[in-house]
This record gives structure tokens, sequence and C-alpha cells, in this order.
């Protein structure tokens, strides 16, 4: 079975990518697969997919679309400074943790 591992980026963040053939290309993160490590992010890393005529599709054809990424290679953009940053993990007076900015110190979101 495998390992989940702790992503450092969730659904909805926008992110930057560090490396790659899409180096320096924004957008937003449209699913996390932390059971492989990996995220899909909108308008990087297009692969086509030569799909057979079915009943969803009578035509077929090439379609386009979004591959994951592994998640080192991306980083989080802040929303309030709007800087590449790391994160890390602030405890609240309410006990529970967040993600905060290491470059302007803002909270970006809570954690359960």
């Amino acid at each position: 079975m495998a390992e989940i591992i702790k992503l450092h980026v969730k659904k909805g963040d926008t992110v930057v990518v560090l490396s790659g053939k899409d180096k320096g290309k924004k957008g937003k993160v449209l699913e996390a697969l932390p059971r492989k490590g990996k995220v899909v992010v909108e308008g990087v890393n297009k692969v086509k997919r030569h799909t057979k005529a079915n009943q969803k599709m009578p035509q077929g054809g090439i379609l386009v679309k979004e591959a994951a990424l592994n998640s080192s290679k991306l980083m989080l953009i802040c929303p309030s400074c709007d800087k590449p940053t790391r994160i890390k993990k602030t405890a609240l007076a309410s006990g529970s943790m967040a993600r905060t900015c290491k470059k302007c110190g803002e909270i970006i979101d809570k954690e359960k």
C-alpha cells in the first residue's frame, strides 16, 4: 500500500512551478493526490490523450488535459504578499493549527 505524503499545498491554492518544461508558470491547484505525492495544476503540464469513440464521446479524438506534477516542484504563492513562499505551521489561541506565510507572516488558512 502506498504511503500517504503530507502535502504543503491544497485544492484551490495558487502555485508557481519551480522546475521542468513549465518552469515559472502560475496556476490554481485543481486536485491534490496525497497517496502519490502529486498535484494537478490548472493550465500546467498539458498532455494529449488519444481516446476511442464510446457512448459518452461518439466522435472520439484527441483530448488535451492537465497531468499530475510532483508536489516538490511547486511553491505556494501567498495571497496577501503575492510572492512564492514556504509555509510554517502556527498554533492559534483556539488550539487549532494554521498555515502561515514565512515572508509576510500572514495566515493563509486555518486547519482543523
